[in-house]
């Protein structure tokens, strides 16, 4: 890896980056010791909204999907069986 001086680095930082965006990493020393390797930054994949459009359907009720079960949780009444009931809706037991 190339190394080059505070002043060089100054004068031709242009051209240093220029190496870096094509791979080649160099170092800057300050009275011939190591103080900072400059590298490429690395960019994150692009997201790619709308890749699956058409491939499923999100149900009209997703928003309030399981609410009583979710609320449930909150307030600690839920067994975590799946199969949660609220006390106003339950069948009284025979």
């Amino acid at each position: 890896m190339k190394t080059v001086n505070m002043h060089e680095a100054k004068t031709h930082l242009s051209r240093l980056v220029e190496g870096v965006e094509k791979g080649e990493p160099f170092i800057i020393a300050r009275a011939g010791k190591p103080v900072v390797k400059v590298t490429l930054v690395e960019q994150p994949a692009p997201r790619r909204l709308g890749f699956m459009q058409g491939q499923f359907e999100v149900p009209d009720d997703f928003d309030d999907m399981m609410a009583d079960e979710i609320q449930a949780m909150f307030e600690g009444k839920y067994d975590g069986s799946g199969l949660y009931v609220p006390p106003d809706r339950r069948k009284p037991e025979a």
